[in-house]
């Protein structure tokens, strides 16, 4: 991984930090989509499919203070196989509980530090989130040109 300079804002960091995992999940053979709803209606930073079928949720925290404020993340379990915290380099791991999945990210890529522990997904909210996460996709293929 790169070493860069992450701004001080909050939303500019995450974003940058979201695209490294985006990089990080596409090289691994991922498809990805980026700020996707989940049939509860919140909102992840990025959630990844992979060849199986299984989808990964990946909540990225900028700072500590952004770690410390979320109380939603717990919401997100239902929706994915594997769960990780992705945070920039010099992030306190230690304060990401051990049964979640840990990526150290920058602008440019992101590592797996620490593999997410995998959980069974319900069949019936699988099919639903497969056809969700492909008309998200086709949409926003459709948007781009």
């Amino acid at each position: 991984m790169s070493s860069i300079f992450l701004p001080p804002d909050t939303s500019e960091t995450t974003a940058l930090l979201t695209r490294g995992v985006c990089r990080l999940f596409q090289n691994l053979g991922f498809g990805t989509l980026t700020e996707f709803k989940l049939s509860n209606g919140r909102r992840v930073d990025m959630m990844a499919i992979d060849r199986n079928g299984e989808f990964v949720i990946v909540e990225v925290k900028s700072t500590v203070a952004d770690y410390r404020a979320d109380r939603k993340w717990h919401e997100y379990l239902p929706f994915c196989e594997r769960f990780y915290f992705a945070v920039p380099r010099g992030f306190p791991v230690d304060m990401v509980p051990p049964d979640c999945g840990l990526i150290v990210a920058d602008s440019f890529d992101a590592a797996v530090r620490r593999e997410s522990l995998s959980q069974k997904l319900n069949a019936n909210r699988k099919r639903q989130q497969l056809i969700r996460f492909a008309l998200a996709a086709s949409d926003r293929l459709s948007r781009m040109g």
